[in-house]
């Protein structure tokens, strides 16, 4: 058993990993929980090797980035409506945002021996979200090949199998108790 599954779940992990600009990231808040280390402690460790992180690597979100990301991130907490903002729930200084190889230069921006056994959790956790997706791939061009193969009696078949395999599309439904 890896030692880092019992420190970092891969889930908690996978979390954390947002698309965002049509890249999958991690926010700085994130990695620095995940380190062990303050938010300011990583910003600071990244000013002084600015050039290791180019826009491919890093990126700071917009401010209305920053606010849909807080409001997904305020929804997913269940608790009453509180009139003033708590430490941390407001936006003082925009977030920064790494793509996969941003985060392996962290690992030889922050020295320690966690930043390197979180970065390995981290980096398997991308694998595995890749892995996901070309599977699911794949099965839509086994599905495909099936479907010129066989006659008009399996088009509905294919048709219900390829809603099933289809992303769901608009808002979804919401789950649990619903106040009116």
């Amino acid at each position: 058993m890896n030692i880092m599954a019992s420190l970092v779940p891969a889930e908690r992990i996978e979390d954390r990993i947002f698309l965002m600009r049509g890249q999958k990231v991690m926010l700085d808040r994130d990695l620095a929980r995940l380190y062990e280390v303050p938010t300011k402690v990583l910003n600071q460790a990244v000013n002084r090797h600015v050039q290791r992180f180019p826009s491919d690597f890093m990126f700071r979100l917009t401010m209305k980035e920053a606010r849909a990301w807080l409001a997904f991130e305020m929804r997913k907490c269940s608790r009453s409506q509180i009139v003033t903002l708590k430490r941390g729930q407001n936006i003082k200084h925009l977030p920064r945002a790494f793509t996969e190889h941003g985060i392996l230069m962290l690992s030889s921006v922050i020295n320690s021996e966690r930043a390197i056994q979180v970065n390995i959790a981290i980096m398997r956790a991308f694998t595995h979200l890749r892995r996901l997706l070309s599977s699911h791939k794949e099965l839509a061009r086994r599905m495909d090949r099936m479907e010129r193969r066989y006659d008009a009696q399996f088009q509905g078949v294919f048709a219900t199998l390829r809603r099933l395999t289809m992303p769901a599309t608009g808002p979804r439904r919401r789950i649990g108790f619903q106040p009116p």
